[in-house]
């Protein structure tokens, strides 16, 4: 398995993020919606990545600079297929190294108050995210959860 940069070009990626986006679209209300499209996620302060397995992608992430100390979590997503493989712990490590080689102070994220992202809210709060109120421009809303996780000095 390989994480790497990926330029969001490719018709892999396109299908892989319109899958999620029908996922979200089917569990969240429209105003609730945070998920970001293909042009969403083509901004100078997004970097995104994919894992591939076996030639197939088998997870995606990204992380947005919220400012020169803090960033978010964007786009978290495991292929349907490989769930509950590690793919999301995977990703996690991944971008909560990525936060302090670039030497944020703070990881943040909004992810769903359904059932569906039980096992994402699992899994944060097991590599350390604690709840706290919105951030960036997000609002008080009962369908979002929000996370955060200082990081240490030395978690690059």
């Amino acid at each position: 398995m390989e994480i790497i940069v990926d330029d969001l070009s490719g018709p892999e990626i396109a299908a892989f993020l319109e899958e999620h986006i029908r996922d979200m679209r089917a569990v969240s209300p429209p105003e609730s919606k945070h998920a970001l499209d293909l042009e969403g996620l083509r901004t100078a302060e997004i970097t995104f990545w994919t894992l591939w397995h076996d030639e197939m992608i088998a997870g995606c992430c990204a992380l947005k600079q919220l400012d020169d100390r803090h960033g978010e979590i964007k786009s978290m997503r495991t292929s349907g297929a490989l769930r509950r493989q590690g793919i999301a712990a995977r990703l996690l490590d991944h971008l909560i190294r990525e936060a302090g080689m670039r030497g944020y102070g703070r990881l943040s994220l909004e992810t769903g108050a359904m059932d569906f992202f039980e096992p994402a809210r699992r899994l944060y709060r097991k590599f350390g995210f604690e709840p706290c109120g919105p951030f960036a421009t997000y609002k008080e809303d009962p369908n979002s959860v929000f996370f955060t996780k200082v990081l240490p000095r030395d978690c690059g």
